[in-house]
C-alpha cells in the first residue's frame, strides 16, 4: 500500500505564505485607513463632544424626505473659524450617516457671488471681521449661517453665538457647544408634520398685537401661535375648555384685569390635564410713557386676583418694584441744550434690571442680558412633588420700593457714581421655572363641583412664572414693531426674544432636546511660555523621529531578506 510521506518543507512553505497573509492583511487595513474607507472616529473625549444624543438620532431617523443643508462658512476667513467648519462638517457627516436623505455642502457665498439682498431675505447677516496681511489691514465678509431645505420650506440657522460681555475664543467655544442643539431643533420644526399649538389669552388688558408682534413672529417660526378670546367676549367659561384643550402651551402677558373664580378653575384644570403656561405678570402699575412725559409718577399694586393661585403652586408674586443698583439697563434722556439743539445722555436706570445669564440652565445659556422693565419679585415657597428653578435674579445692591409711591426720574444713577457703599441685600428673584406634578388649587374647594371630570393632580408638567408683564413687549416706532429686545433710544440689542424662545422650547420639548444647550466643551489650554521654550527642542524631536523609523524599518527588512534568501 502506498502511503504518503510527510514533507518538511510543505510546513515551513505553509508558515510562511501564513507570515504573508498576515502581512498583506495588515497592509489592506492600513490602506483602507489612510485612504479614509474606514471613516468611523472614537470619542474619547470626556464630555462626549463628537457623540450624538438619542434625540437628535431620534430627530434625525424621523426624516422621510430629502433635507438639504447649505452651509455658507466656506472661503478666506480667520484659522479660528476654521474649527467651526470642522465641527460643523464632522457633525452633518454623522448626520448623512444617520438618514442618508440628509446631504449637506459647504458654499462661499462671495466666491459664488451671491447678493447680499439673497442672503438677506433668507435671514442672513454678513459678519465683517478685520484681516491683516502684508501689514495691510482689510475686511474679511463672511455669513456663518446654514440653510435647510425640506419640502417646500426652509430657514436659515446662526452657526455664531451672538452673546456680549464674552471674547472671540470663548463666543467660538459656545457656538461649537449649541451646533448640535441648533440643527437638530431646527431641523425638528422644519420637519414635523404637526406643530404645536400657542394659545394667546386675549381677554385680561393683555398687550396689544402691536406691543405683541415680535412675540407672535418668533412663535410662529416653530409653532402654531393664535388668540384664545372667551366665546362671550367677557371671561373663560366651560365653552372654551375644548378650545383650551387643543393648546399645548397658553400664554399669560401682562393682564391688568383681575380673573374670577371661575376663570381660575378653568386654567387650573388646564393645567391639571398637562397644559403648559407661560406667565408674564405685572403686580405693579408703572409705566415708563407716561414717566417721560411727566417726570414723575405713582405707582400702585396691581390685583389681578392671582395670589392664591400660584401660592398653590409655591411661589408668591410681591408687589414691591425691584431697584437694582448695580445691574440695570440704560435709558437715554435729555440732560440739556446747545445751540437750541437738546442734548441726550445715558444714564442707568435701576427700575430696569438686567437679567445675566445663568449657563447651568438650558432655557437661560447662551443668551445676552434679558431687560426687565419695573420688575417684582418672587418668592419660593417649595410645594412637594415641585421642582423650582431659579432662571433670572437681581445683584446684591438691591433695594425694593413699596408701594404706592413715587417714582420720578431724579432716580437715575450716573455710570460714574454706583451705589457701591450701599449695604448688600439678597438677591431679588425676576423669573422661575416649575416642573413636576402640579396639585389643583381648587381640590377642596366648592368651585370643582361647577367643572366635569375635575382632576385633583397633574401628571409631569412645567410651567415659567416671570414678575414682569413688560419681558415679551417689544417697542414701537411710528407704527413700526421694532425686534422683541431692540431699544430704539440706547440701541441696545437685549436678550428678551431669546429667552423667550428658550421658555417656550422648553414647556414644548418632550424629547429632551433641551439638554443639549447644558453640553459644555473643556477648553484644554496650552502653555504658552512653554511652547516657546521647547519649540525648537520638539521640532528636531518631529524631524529625526520619522527617519529614525523609517531606518529601522529598512534595516528591519534588509535583515529580513538576508536571512530568508541566505
Amino acid at each position: 500500500m502506498w502511503q504518503r510521506k510527510n514533507n518538511p518543507n510543505r510546513f515551513r512553505y505553509f508558515k510562511m505564505n501564513k507570515k504573508y497573509i498576515i502581512y498583506c492583511i495588515l497592509a489592506l487595513v492600513l490602506l483602507a485607513g489612510v485612504f479614509g474607507i474606514f471613516s468611523k472616529r472614537l470619542d474619547l473625549t470626556q464630555e462626549k463632544r463628537y457623540t450624538l444624543s438619542d434625540a437628535t438620532i431620534k430627530i434625525l431617523e424621523s426624516v422621510e424626505k430629502p433635507l438639504t443643508v447649505d452651509v455658507y462658512l466656506e472661503g478666506d476667513f480667520p484659522a479660528s473659524f476654521r474649527q467651526l467648519q470642522n465641527e460643523t462638517k464632522f457633525m452633518l457627516e454623522e448626520f448623512r450617516k444617520i438618514n442618508p436623505k440628509i446631504d449637506y455642502k459647504f458654499i462661499d457665498p462671495i466666491k459664488t457671488k451671491m447678493s447680499k439682498d439673497t442672503l438677506a431675505a433668507m435671514g442672513m447677516q454678513p459678519s465683517i471681521l478685520p484681516d491683516m496681511k502684508d501689514g495691510k489691514i482689510s475686511e474679511i465678509v463672511m455669513f456663518p449661517f446654514a440653510a435647510i431645505k425640506y419640502n417646500s420650506y426652509g430657514t436659515s440657522i446662526p452657526l455664531i453665538i451672538n452673546q456680549t460681555g464674552i471674547d472671540a475664543s470663548e463666543q467660538l467655544t459656545r457656538s461649537i457647544e449649541n451646533l448640535e442643539y441648533n440643527f437638530a431643533s431646527n431641523i425638528k420644526a422644519i420637519t414635523e408634520e404637526k406643530k404645536k399649538n400657542i394659545g394667546i389669552l386675549i381677554n385680561q388688558d393683555e398687550l396689544g398685537p402691536e406691543q405683541f408682534q415680535g412675540f407672535m413672529e418668533m412663535a410662529l417660526e416653530n409653532y402654531n401661535a393664535g388668540p384664545i378670546i372667551p366665546a362671550n367676549e367677557k371671561e373663560l367659561t366651560l365653552a372654551d375648555v375644548p378650545k383650551l384643550k387643543n393648546m399645548d402651551a397658553l400664554v399669560i402677558a401682562k393682564p391688568r384685569k383681575p380673573f374670577t373664580e371661575n376663570e381660575k378653575v378653568i386654567l387650573d384644570q388646564y393645567i391639571m390635564n398637562g397644559g403648559k403656561t407661560l406667565w408674564m405678570i405685572d403686580a405693579v402699575n408703572a409705566e415708563m410713557d407716561t414717566l417721560f412725559q411727566s417726570k414723575k409718577i405713582m405707582a400702585y399694586p396691581m390685583d389681578t386676583n392671582l395670589t392664591d393661585f400660584f401660592f398653590n403652586y409655591g411661589i408668591r408674586i410681591n408687589p414691591g418694584l425691584v431697584k437694582d443698583m448695580q445691574k440695570s439697563a440704560l435709558i437715554r434722556i435729555v440732560s440739556g441744550e446747545v445751540a437750541g439743539n437738546p442734548q441726550f445722555s445715558s444714564f442707568l436706570w435701576p427700575y430696569f434690571p438686567l437679567g445675566i445669564a445663568e449657563n447651568k440652565n438650558p432655557i437661560t445659556k447662551n443668551i445676552n442680558p434679558v431687560k426687565f422693565e419695573f420688575p417684582t419679585s418672587i418668592d419660593t415657597l417649595g410645594r412637594k412633588n415641585i421642582k423650582t428653578n431659579v432662571l433670572f435674579e437681581s445683584s446684591e445692591r438691591t433695594n425694593v420700593k413699596q408701594v404706592p409711591n413715587y417714582i420720578a426720574l431724579s432716580e437715575i444713577v450716573r455710570t460714574d457714581s454706583l451705589s457701591e457703599f450701599d449695604q448688600p441685600s439678597s438677591p431679588k428673584i425676576f423669573a422661575v421655572s416649575l416642573e413636576g406634578k402640579f396639585n389643583s388649587a381648587y381640590a377642596s374647594r366648592i368651585e370643582r363641583t361647577n367643572f366635569p371630570n375635575f382632576k385633583s393632580q397633574s401628571a409631569d408638567n412645567k410651567m415659567i412664572v416671570i414678575a414682569d408683564g413688560d419681558i415679551g413687549r417689544n417697542q414701537v416706532y411710528k407704527g413700526k414693531a421694532l425686534p422683541l429686545g431692540e431699544d430704539l433710544l440706547t440701541k441696545q440689542t437685549y436678550g428678551n426674544e431669546q429667552f423667550l424662545r428658550n421658555a417656550l422650547d422648553y414647556l414644548l420639548d418632550d424629547s429632551n432636546l433641551m439638554e443639549l444647550r447644558n453640553r459644555n466643551i473643556e477648553a484644554r489650554l496650552l502653555d504658552r511660555q512653554r511652547i516657546d521654550e521647547e519649540r525648537s527642542k520638539w521640532q528636531w524631536i518631529n524631524l529625526l523621529i520619522p527617519i529614525l523609523v523609517i531606518g529601522l524599518l529598512g534595516g528591519f527588512f534588509f535583515w529580513f531578506r538576508k536571512k530568508k534568501f541566505a
